[in-house]
């Protein structure tokens, strides 16, 4: 850029050196200034190079830029004309960014020339000594910096190792310099150090410094984090027993008892994670992690117990707790209870909108139905501006009018929530579903096809459409290849979703292929028990003739759902 016509160089440099005043005062402070010539010189003779200001600014406007290559530059200039340190160590440290090695040993001798007691010298020397492999160097620098056991020391020196380009040569100088005597006298860092080699891909030396923490310490933290090690072997009993003896020793410890209950859990023992989260101090939080796995196991006298905890908990309760306390009412068969927890919760709370929807819910569930659509349209008028909410109203009210029968108005409903909002794809799903169940397959089909008009990928619409149109077209009909088509795209997308697997089992079943269907039907009623596919698998096994194997399977499936209209229509049509 030119300066000004009728402006020298210097005079605009100095009108700069003004502006970068204000924005680096610290590092203004301690350039070198010339003493002013006689008259000033021309541009040809002005050194640009020892104008410390300018290149304090020229290095600030190439980092907005994200020139980081420039700004070490124009820093490391700048720190030549600096007493200040600051300036000599951000030189460094843009240099050792862009791993210029030779600028970063410039800056560097400057930056040990102002400040030669500063430890983070010893970290940017073991940096560029990684950088350019002198491995017996880098040791050496390291080792100063970890010598005194301290954080800060093992922060530097772990910054420095984990910038080095070759993992295998900072793991190597890591294992050499993770002496007991370095590492000092607190399990924290011994942890941490583990964590570093597992940071830098050598799972073998973080092992071995866990095992060394483990023994020396008998800590909670030393287990947690072999547990975790563990778990990243793939030995799910070790890690168990490890947190285990974690959180013996520090039974109050809520982040341990999280880890430790969400293994449990993912071993499928929901019941062992309640009651682990229901050791020592509790809280809204671990009480609804407690409450959702207890449903999840089924367990409803640990959940009336949970209840009854939370109950008796002294006031005030957040609306975290009540609605909770209302969720478990309801889980309970206690709904008059839930009603009156729902209430509870103030309008201001943010729980306030869903806990209105719960009791709409659960005054439907009680014959209240009136009383229940009288809240729901309440609920859209505020809900107006938000589409999720007003959306959930739309399809509450709707379904609390088809509880009842009244079918009419809940078809009005459904035409009145698509003029409000015309793409929703929930509100399309359901009216689709609605039309299929109340006997206008042309107007669900219609839906449908919008949906994945609208939605090209979802798997739900697809499957939804290729079910359809498969369970209502006859043999030869071009619908029921349209229908594999979409089933199919669906898998592709979700190939272990079982109600996916089901769709595809039935159109098989349906093209006339038992024999491509019923392993389909069997993994989709292995992963998901649930009555319509107990109906599918069962027709085909009887249809193969395993007509005790078929009553087994629609059994379990009355078992789970007794009022299942698909099961229900298969019995009677096929073993009345």
């Amino acid at each position: 850029m030119n300066p000004p016509r009728g402006t020298s160089v210097p005079t605009l440099a100095r009108a700069l050196g003004i502006l970068l005043a204000c924005v680096l005062l610290g590092a203004c402070a301690g350039l070198q200034r010339q003493p002013p010539a006689a008259s000033a010189p021309d541009a040809a003779s002005f050194d640009y190079e020892r104008d410390g200001m300018l290149q304090l600014l020229a290095g600030q406007f190439a980092l907005q830029a994200n020139d980081v290559g420039s700004a070490a530059r124009h820093f490391t200039l700048a720190a030549a004309q600096s007493g200040d340190p600051a300036v000599a160590e951000e030189a460094t440290r843009l240099a050792l960014a862009t791993r210029d090695w030779p600028l970063a040993r410039q800056a560097l001798s400057r930056w040990q020339a102002l400040a030669p007691a500063d430890r983070g010298i010893l970290q940017a020397r073991a940096w560029i000594a990684l950088g350019e492999q002198d491995s017996a160097a880098a040791e050496a620098d390291l080792t100063s910096l970890v010598q005194a056991g301290d954080e800060t020391g093992w922060r530097l020196a772990a910054q420095a190792l984990l910038g080095a380009g070759d993992p295998r040569l900072a793991t190597g100088l890591l294992d050499r310099i993770a002496t007991d005597s370095h590492l000092g006298k607190k399990e924290a860092s011994w942890i941490a150090v583990s964590q570093l080699a597992f940071k830098l891909d050598d799972k073998a030396l973080a092992e071995r410094l866990a095992r060394r923490a483990l023994a020396r310490f008998h800590g909670s933290e030393s287990y947690a984090w072999s547990a975790r090690l563990a778990l990243d072997r793939g030995d799910r009993k070790s890690a168990v027993a490890l947190y285990g003896e974690a959180l013996k020793r520090d039974p109050a410890n809520r982040r341990l008892r999280g880890a430790y209950a969400a293994l449990l859990a993912e071993d499928g023992d929901d019941s062992g994670a309640a009651r682990v989260l229901g050791q020592g101090p509790q809280d809204d939080v671990s009480w609804s992690a407690r409450a959702a796995y207890l449903a999840r196991a089924g367990d409803d006298k640990a959940l009336a117990r949970l209840y009854d905890e939370i109950a008796a908990a002294p006031a005030p309760r957040s609306g975290r707790s009540l609605y909770l306390l209302g969720q478990l009412a309801e889980m309970l068969d206690q709904r008059k209870a839930a009603l009156d927890w729902y209430a509870m919760i103030p309008q201001y709370d943010e729980r306030w909108f869903d806990a209105q929807i719960r009791r709409a819910v659960v005054l439907g569930q009680t014959q209240e139905t009136e009383q229940a659509l009288v809240l729901v349209r309440r609920l859209e008028q505020l809900a107006v501006g938000d589409r999720e909410r007003l959306a959930g109203t739309y399809l509450l009210e709707a379904e609390l009018l088809t509880q009842r029968d009244r079918f009419g108005e809940a078809r009005a409903v459904y035409s009145r929530a698509l003029q409000a909002l015309p793409e929703d794809a929930d509100i399309i799903y359901a009216r689709a579903l609605f039309e299929i169940t109340h006997g206008d397959l042309a107007a669900g089909v219609r839906d449908l096809r919008q949906l994945v008009a609208l939605k090209p990928d979802n798997a739900e619409a697809l499957n939804a459409l290729g079910y359809t149109l498969a369970d209502h077209a006859r043999s030869g009909d071009p619908a029921l290849e349209e229908a594999g088509k979409l089933i199919g795209r669906a898998i592709e997308l979700k190939p272990d979703e079982p109600a996916i697997m089901d769709s595809m089992g039935w159109w098989h079943y349906r093209m006339g292929d038992i024999d491509a269907a019923l392993p389909l039907l069997r993994a989709a009623w292995k992963q998901q028990p649930d009555a319509e596919i107990a109906a599918h698998l069962g027709e085909v096994l009887w249809r193969k003739g395993e007509h005790a194997e078929a009553r087994r399977i629609w059994q379990q499936g009355r078992d789970q759902d007794a009022d299942n209209p698909v099961l229900l229509e298969t019995v009677k049509r096929l073993a009345p």
